[in-house]
């Protein structure tokens, strides 16, 4: 039993210490100190390079920067792709009842080989015409015989006779109308149009 008492006294004392010790000790106040934020930094601007044509493309990577062009040109102006010429050609004129050229298709013709020759490969149809006076078969005969001469004129001019194909289709397709001489003058023609 006197350990008993010990125990307990000794429990007591504590209890009485800490009804003295702790009411001392009050809980402090948490002093909060004010937040500083970090002054806010701007991304970085990007770097603008030059470009003096306006064009979008900057002169480090344009090919043309003095002239406005394309991205996909490298920079320059896009260049107009070389067309071919059409080679349909009316004018090739001939006289009545005949298949002789006339001196006015000269100058004609020599301007169609000259475009002719840029394209060496290229076959072409050569369509002999006739006005409507005299029989079927005399201008079926004398609108082939124009297309053989126009072959012929452009062979002589360098053109690979191999590439020309004469045909005649006498007054079966008219220009104009054969009722009139002007109109009958537009009919004997020899056309060329390309294959």
């Amino acid at each position: 039993m006197k350990n008993l008492k010990t125990t307990f006294s000794t429990i007591a004392f504590a209890f009485l210490m800490a009804i003295v010790i702790f009411p001392s000790c009050k809980p402090k106040k948490i002093v909060s100190q004010p937040v500083v934020q970090a002054p806010v930094q701007e991304a970085p601007k990007p770097v603008v390079e030059a470009d003096s044509d306006g064009d979008g493309i900057p002169d480090s990577k344009d090919n043309c920067p003095n002239k406005a062009g394309t991205a996909t040109n490298g920079g320059c102006p896009e260049t107009p792709k070389a067309t071919e010429p059409s080679f349909n050609y009316k004018n090739i004129l001939f006289e009545f009842n005949s298949s002789v050229l006339k001196t006015s298709s000269y100058s004609v013709l020599d301007d169609i080989a000259r475009e002719m020759k840029k394209y060496p490969s290229m076959n072409f149809y050569l369509n002999g015409h006739s006005s409507a006076e005299g029989t079927d078969k005399r201008n079926m005969t004398l609108s082939i015989d124009r297309a053989t001469a126009v072959k012929s004129y452009l062979v002589t001019a360098g053109i690979n006779a191999s590439n020309l194909e004469a045909k005649g289709f006498g007054e079966s397709m008219p220009l104009s109308s054969n009722d009139s001489e002007a109109g009958r003058q537009l009919n004997r023609r020899v056309e060329i149009k390309k294959k």
